[in-house]
């Protein structure tokens, strides 16, 4: 045996340069020996600065009695919802989308199959709990999406619309590649995207389908002043050929009534562009619409936008409020014989950028109840096969999409289950655009993180599989069509010894029972006070 030595590779350094970063070591070395004091010094000052501060300052008590001591409150209320999320909450606690659900929207978004084992955890007992009653002679399951034709009544181009599609959230309130990638998902996966009410901008452009959702400031076809343009929204249609359906927003579901706020430090020139409005000025969007009022008015602006848009179907969106005044667009329809191709039902527990607390938890019907009056409103004023029906409001599973169809719903459209599928963690940052995953921040930093081409297709994947869920169901149930779902084949406890069918919680007035004076007194009452209303 024997061995081999070898020279080691020369110095990158000569002798010379080597001494002298040695001897450039030792200095720092004594200097930081010498001066250790300051690094005592140094941090002490910065502290007794601070405290002086606190002390003086007559704005928060707390920090004005315990000094310095007492910011460490500000950093325990920003750690706390974090460590709550994260450690605290249990896999079926946390709002407004618990963990299961999260965690089962990221799965399916990256191809998974969504399959857990060992049991539900959901107490089955408890009130609230909601199951289908599945028949024990199944049908193979239905393949691909469903779709329901809209606008082939009033005479419009029709639009097969999927079960479940993007519901409306605007640029501004998303980020440009987050929106990109919700455009590229439906475009992949042959489903609708709702612009919401920030205008048609150059990331709703990927070639996917887009409703386009007129709000009450009008933006993308607006003058000057914030009335409605008719020109500019002519224009827009014959331009963007993606637009297959105009929707009036009327009200949203987690702020009815309200408007937005764009603070003018956000208007940035592409924003401003978008919008049409003057950049680094604040935008508020108004609570009412300008350019009609009153039901009358409602019937006769959805007209005209269907006329002017090339004969889009169009339609409207709103959360319920008064039933009496849902009652009076219907007077004011059959009045007219004019009627909305769709209408959107948005529920109180919807999402949105930002709201006031008030509005958020008490404003609204919740899209159970809401669903259920306007499709029973339509049956008893026996005009439900000319209008399609929407539901928004935390649709996320097969078994949603599945529920809604039973309440009285045509198809769904889903909002914040999409940004989960975008990368949203559910930090409720929306509105101080410091959103962590970028999907609602416009700080480059953060949106850089948003990789367009593989968000797309987690949003495809996602409503792809999701829908397959509901097509499982669906053959369960003992169907084929979306259109056989039944109310009476789904359940909720309102007890813990007590359960009742969908069909005996929502009872649908009958056929014409409006109109014939048959339908149940308080709807006659409601009907009749409408009638004041719509002139």
């Amino acid at each position: 045996m024997s061995f081999q030595f070898h020279r080691s590779a020369p110095s990158r350094f000569g002798p010379w340069a080597t001494c002298l970063v040695g001897m450039l070591a030792g200095i720092v070395l004594v200097v930081l020996l010498s001066w250790w004091w300051l690094f005592l010094a140094v941090p002490a000052t910065v502290l007794w600065v601070i405290g002086v501060i606190d002390y003086l300052q007559p704005h928060h008590s707390i920090r004005r009695i315990y000094p310095v001591i007492g910011r460490m409150r500000w950093l325990a209320e920003d750690l706390r919802p974090k460590i709550r999320q994260y450690f605290v909450e249990s896999d079926t606690d946390g709002a407004p989308y618990t963990l299961d659900t999260r965690a089962d929207v990221y799965d399916r978004a990256k191809g998974g199959e969504g399959i857990e084992s060992f049991g539900t955890e959901l107490d089955v007992y408890a009130q609230g709990y909601e199951w289908f009653l599945h028949s024990i002679y199944p049908k193979v399951p239905a393949e691909g999406q469903h779709r329901v034709r809209i606008g082939e009544a009033s005479g419009a181009i029709p639009y097969d619309m999927a079960l479940m599609n993007i519901s409306a959230m605007s640029f501004g309130s998303l980020s440009g590649p987050a929106i990109t990638a919700l455009n590229e998902g439906a475009r992949r996966g042959g489903f609708a995207h709702d612009t919401g009410e920030g205008a048609v901008s150059p990331y709703h452009r990927q070639g996917g389908d887009l409703v386009w959702e007129i709000g009450t400031a009008y933006f993308g076809c607006r003058t000057p002043d914030g009335k409605f343009d008719a020109d500019q929204f002519v224009d827009e249609c014959r331009q963007t050929d993606a637009i297959k359906m105009i929707s009036i927003k009327l009200s949203q579901g987690a702020k009815p009534g309200l408007g937005g706020v764009l603070p003018g430090s956000k208007v940035t020139q592409e924003i401003a562009d978008t919008r049409g409005v003057p950049v680094g000025e604040t935008v508020v969007s108004p609570g009412h619409h300008s350019a009609f009022d009153g039901p009358d008015g409602l019937v006769e602006f959805v007209a005209r936008l269907r006329e002017i848009s090339g004969n889009r179907p169009t339609g409207f969106k709103l959360c319920v409020g008064q039933r009496t005044e849902f009652l009076s667009a219907i007077r004011a329809m059959i009045s007219a014989d004019v009627y909305p191709d769709f209408i959107i039902v948005d529920g109180s527990e919807g999402g949105t950028g930002a709201a006031p607390l008030e509005f958020e938890d008490h404003a609204g019907v919740p899209l159970d109840d809401g669903l259920a009056t306007v499709h029973s409103a339509l049956v008893g004023a026996g005009i439900r096969e000319r209008i399609r029906i929407g539901a928004s409001g935390k649709v996320g599973s097969g078994f949603d999409i599945a529920r809604r169809l039973a309440q009285g719903a045509d198809y769904t459209n889903s909002a914040r289950t999409m940004m989960f599928a975008l990368g949203c963690i559910q930090a409720q940052e929306c509105h101080t655009n410091k959103c962590p995953s970028g999907v609602t921040s416009h700080n480059p930093m953060v949106t850089r993180g948003i990789d367009v081409e593989d968000k797309a297709q987690r949003v495809c994947t996602y409503q792809r599989s999701t829908v397959n869920n509901f097509n499982t169901i669906l053959g369960v149930l003992g169907h084929t069509s979306a259109c056989d779902v039944r109310p009476d084949q789904f359940m909720r406890r309102i007890s813990q010894t007590e359960s009742v069918r969908y069909d005996e919680l929502w009872p649908v007035l009958p056929e014409g029972s409006l109109l014939d004076g048959s339908a149940p007194e308080a709807w006659m009452d409601d009907w009749k006070a409408a009638g004041g209303i719509a002139g």
